[in-house]
C-alpha cells in the first residue's frame, strides 16, 4: 500500500514552483520534460498514425502529470527510411503528422499551460530525398556540390577509407553514386548523407533552420547525434578501437567521432539560442567513452550544450553502486547542470531493461523516486509513467502479420520501444479508431492511463505525487545532493540539502527483492536529532518515524521531510 502524506497541506503553504525559481536560474534547471514521439502518442484523423492535433488534444493531461516541457521527435517531411531522423524539409511539417498551423496551434496551446515545446534538430545530415542532396549529386560543379562529403573511390574501386557506418549491411560509411561518380559519405544509413560542415554556406543554412523555429516560439532543440558533425578532413582510416568492440570502434572512431570543429558549431549555435529570450535551451544527444569527454560537450566555459544527455548512466543497472556515477555527474568537471533519463526511443524501456519480471511495478516506483529526486533535470519518454513495457521482436513481426500491414521502416530493434501510448483498455487502447502503425502490447490491459489513474498505488500516480513534491518542495529545487549511509550494499540513500535552512529531502530506495531496515544519522549533515515526516513511501507508516528504523519492502521506497 502506498502511503502519501501530508504534501497536499505542505504545497498549499509552502509552494515553490519553478516558475518562482531565483531569477538567476533558467527555467530548465527545474523543468521536467516529457518526450513524445509524436508517431505514436494520439491519433486524430483515423489513419493508424499520431499527430500534433492528438499532442494538443493531450495537453491537459501532460498539464495534470506535472511537466514543463514536451521534447517531439521529428515530425519534419519525410520518406520515412528512419522514422523521420530522415529529412527531406527541414521548414515544414510531414503531411501524416499535420501542417504548420497544426503546429503553431500546438506551441500556443501548450504556451497557455505553462507547457514549451522543443523540436528534435537534426544537423548531421539529410534525407537522400533532400533537395539538396538532389542537386548535389547531378554533378561536381553544381552550387551545391560541396554541401556533402563526397570523395573519389581508391583505384583498386574500394571505398576511400577504412569508416563503418551503424546500420548499413555492408557496414562501409561510403556509398558509391553512379551519377557523380564518387563515393558519399555517411555514419548512418546511405539514405542519410553526411553534411559538409566544412562548407560556410552549409552552416548558413542549418543555422537559418534553427531560426525559422525559433521565430515559431519553440523553447529550443534537442540535436541528435552532435559528437559525429565533423569528419577528418584528410579522411584518414580509422584505427582499431583497443577493446576489438565493433560498436565501439564506430561509435568513437579516432578521425570521426567528437572532432575539434565540431565544439565551435556548438557554440555558435548555443550563442544563437541565446539571443533569443526565454532561456532557450540545447539538449544533446552527445555520445562519449568517458565522464570526461561528455564534460566537453558543456564548453569550457559552459557555452555550448547546456544539457548532454548521459547514456553511461542510462545503461547502469540498478544498484546501489550508482552512487559513485550519479556523484561524477553531479560534481562533473565543468560544474554543469545534470540531465537524467532512464528510456528513449532508441533503446529498451526501462521497464522491460531494468525489471526482474516479477517486481517490474515496484522497481519502476524505484527508477521514478531516483529520477525526480536527483539533482538535476530529468526526461521521462512518454508511458514510461504508467509502466509500458517493451514489445517483442515476435510480438511486432506477428502483430503487422494480424493486422496486415507492413512497418514502414522495415522493423527494427528500436520499434519496441515506439509502441503507441496506452490511454485505456478499450480498442487499439484509445490511442486511435483505426488500425495502429504498431501493434500495441497486451500489457495496455493492466497499464494503461485510464485504468491507473483510479488505483491510488499505480506507477502513475506515484509519478504525479513525486512531480508534485519535486515542484512544492524548496529542497527539491536546491542545489545540494548529498549521499548518506554510502557503504550500504542494498539501500541507495541521499539527502536533498535545503542549502536555505529549511527542511531537507531524505530519499531512500530498496534497489533489491529483500527488505530491509535501515538507520540514518544526519549529524554529519547538520541535522543532529533529526525528525523526519514521511512523505512518500510504499508501505504504510506513521508521519514522524523513528530514522533510526525504516523498514524498506523488497524494492521500496521512502522519502521523508528532514529537519
Amino acid at each position: 500500500m502506498l502511503a502519501f502524506i501530508g504534501l497536499t497541506l505542505r504545497a498549499a503553504t509552502r509552494a515553490t514552483d519553478a516558475s518562482e525559481a531565483p531569477a538567476t536560474a533558467p527555467w530548465w534547471k527545474h523543468a521536467v520534460v516529457y518526450q513524445i514521439y509524436p508517431r505514436s502518442f494520439k491519433d486524430t484523423n483515423g489513419d493508424g498514425i499520431g499527430d500534433l492535433n492528438g499532442i494538443t488534444a493531450k495537453l491537459d493531461y501532460m498539464k495534470s502529470l506535472g511537466i514543463d516541457a514536451i521534447w517531439l521527435n521529428p515530425c519534419y517531411p519525410s520518406p520515412q527510411v528512419d522514422t523521420g531522423y530522415d529529412i527531406s524539409d527541414y521548414k515544414s511539417i510531414d503531411p501524416q503528422y499535420g501542417t504548420l498551423a497544426d503546429f503553431d496551434r500546438l506551441v500556443s496551446e501548450a504556451r497557455k499551460r505553462d507547457i514549451r515545446v522543443l523540436m528534435d534538430l537534426v544537423l548531421l545530415h539529410t534525407s537522400d530525398q533532400h533537395p539538396w542532396f538532389a542537386e548535389s549529386r547531378s554533378s561536381r560543379t553544381n552550387p551545391k556540390a560541396d554541401w556533402y562529403v563526397w570523395k573519389d573511390g581508391k583505384p583498386n574501386g574500394q571505398p576511400p577509407n577504412n569508416w563503418k557506418s551503424f546500420d548499413d549491411k555492408d557496414d562501409s560509411a561510403w556509398t558509391y553514386d553512379p551519377r557523380r561518380k564518387q563515393y558519399y559519405y555517411h555514419i548512418f544509413r546511405r539514405s542519410q548523407p553526411g553534411l559538409n560542415w566544412r562548407n560556410p554556406e552549409v552552416r548558413k543554412a542549418m543555422f537559418d533552420v534553427a531560426r525559422f523555429w525559433l521565430d515559431r516560439g519553440v523553447a529550443g532543440f534537442r540535436l541528435d547525434a552532435m559528437a559525429y558533425l565533423y569528419e577528418d578532413s584528410e579522411l584518414r582510416d580509422n584505427p582499431p578501437y583497443p577493446n576489438d568492440n565493433k560498436f565501439d570502434a564506430i561509435a568513437f572512431g579516432k578521425y570521426t567521432w567528437n572532432l575539434p570543429e565540431g565544439h565551435e558549431v556548438m557554440r555558435e549555435l548555443r550563442s544563437l539560442v541565446d539571443s533569443y529570450p526565454g532561456d532557450r535551451v540545447l539538449i544533446g544527444e552527445t555520445d562519449a567513452n568517458s565522464t570526461e569527454s561528455l564534460v566537453g560537450m558543456y564548453g569550457k566555459n559552459l557555452d555550448e550544450i547546456q544539457l548532454p544527455m548521459n547514456f553511461g548512466l542510462f545503461w547502469v543497472k540498478l544498484s546501489p553502486q550508482l552512487r559513485q556515477q550519479i556523484a561524477a555527474w553531479d560534481h562533473n568537471a565543468a560544474g554543469g547542470w545534470p540531465l537524467y533519463f532512464f528510456s528513449n526511443h532508441d533503446f529498451p524501456r526501462s521497464y522491460t531493461r531494468l525489471g526482474d519480471g516479477t517486481h517490474n511495478d515496484q522497481i519502476a516506483k524505484v527508477v521514478a523516486a531516483l529520477l525526480l529526486t536527483l539533482r538535476g533535470t530529468p526526461i521521462i519518454y512518454y508511458g514510461e509513467e504508467i509502466g509500458m513495457s517493451e514489445a517483442s521482436e515476435k510480438s511486432i513481426r506477428d502483430g503487422m502479420v494480424r493486422t496486415g500491414k507492413v512497418v514502414q521502416p522495415p522493423w527494427d530493434n528500436r520499434a519496441g520501444a515506439r509502441t503507441p501510448m496506452q490511454w485505456d483498455e478499450g480498442a487499439n487502447s484509445g490511442f486511435s479508431e483505426a488500425r495502429p502503425w504498431l501493434p500495441i502490447p497486451d500489457s495496455f490491459r493492466t497499464h494503461n492511463v485510464a485504468s491507473e489513474s483510479s488505483d491510488p498505488d499505480s506507477i502513475l500516480n506515484v509519478y504525479r505525487r513525486l512531480l508534485a513534491l519535486r515542484r512544492s518542495h524548496p529542497a527539491l529545487l536546491q542545489d545540494e545532493l548529498i549521499f548518506v549511509n554510502k557503504e550500504d550494499p542494498s539501500v541507495l540513500s541521499y539527502l536533498r540539502k535545503n542549502s536555505d535552512g529549511g527542511p531537507s529531502v531524505l530519499v531512500a530506495l530498496n534497489m533489491t527483492d529483500q527488505a530491509h531496515i535501515v538507520s540514518f544519522d544526519l549529524s554529519a549533515q547538520e541535522l543532529r536529532n533529526a525528525k523526519a515526516k514521511t512523505l512518500l513511501s510504499t508501505q504504510q507508516g506513521e508521519a514522524a518515524p523513528d530514522l533510526a528504523h525504516i523498514s524498506l519492502p523488497p524494492f521500496g521506497l521512502y522519502i521523508a521531510e528532514v529537519q
